[in-house]
Order: C-alpha cells, then sequence, then structure tokens
C-alpha cells in the first residue's frame, strides 16, 4: 500500500480544510478495503501525535481528546481515498499531518499508536492562523 496525503494549506483560525489520503500505487480496492487508516501529526519541536482513525470495516471511528468534535474522518473504497474533514481549526492544529495504514483486517485495538501501522505516506502540511 503506498499513500499519499494531500488538501493541506493555508487557513484562518476557524476555518476547515479536508485532508485526503489516496492509494498511489498498485493496490486494488479490495486490498485498500482490509485495512485501518489513521491520521496523525507532528508539530514542530514535538513529537508525532494521534489524530483519528477508522477501522477497516468502516464502522468504528476513534479521535485523539484535541480534535474531538471537530475533525470527521472517513473512507470511500471504491475511491480508494480516506479523508479527514477539519472544522473550527484553531492555531494549535498547525502541523504536518500523516496518513497511515494498518496491516489487513487490523483489530488490535491500538489505533492510537503510531507503531501499529506498516504504511506511511508523506506529510502534508496544515498552518492555522490565527
Amino acid at each position: 500500500v503506498q499513500l499519499q496525503a494531500s488538501g493541506g494549506g493555508l487557513v484562518q483560525a476557524g476555518g476547515s480544510l479536508r485532508l485526503s489520503c489516496t492509494n498511489s500505487g498498485q493496490t486494488s480496492s479490495s486490498t485498500f478495503s482490509t485495512v485501518a487508516f489513521g491520521w496523525f501529526r507532528q508539530a514542530p519541536r514535538k513529537g508525532r501525535k494521534f489524530v483519528a482513525a477508522i477501522s477497516w470495516s468502516g464502522d468504528s471511528t476513534y479521535y485523539g481528546d484535541p480534535v474531538k468534535g471537530r475533525f470527521t474522518i472517513s473512507r470511500d473504497n471504491a475511491k480508494n481515498t480516506v479523508w479527514l474533514q477539519m472544522n473550527s481549526l484553531k492555531p494549535e492544529d498547525t502541523a504536518i499531518y500523516y496518513c497511515a495504514a494498518t496491516s489487513p483486517y487490523y483489530d488490535g485495538g491500538y489505533y492510537q499508536i503510531e507503531y501499529e501501522y506498516e504504511f506511511w505516506g508523506q506529510g502534508t502540511q496544515v498552518t492555522v492562523s490565527s
């Protein structure tokens, strides 16, 4: 699974952005549909933090406390795409955002742990001005 994140940019506080994570390789839709996805972010001089995740079935979603109620993760297996809708953005949301995928049929439950993910895309920069 090869992932490519996009959709970052500069936005004012209170604004919205939608990030996309697509399959940039030759992975089939059937394989894409078997992996769980997560979004992580890394602010300058800080470690990478969990943002959101969606199970391989799409039935369950998980969010880090700082983004609950503001961000929404979703997926469309037919389009080989995962989205992160970010609303009510704050300056503290400024970071490089990374998408990641687990091994197929992951059901370990530790979606917030980056080491549970096998595949990573390059990051996309999100900057929120005050």
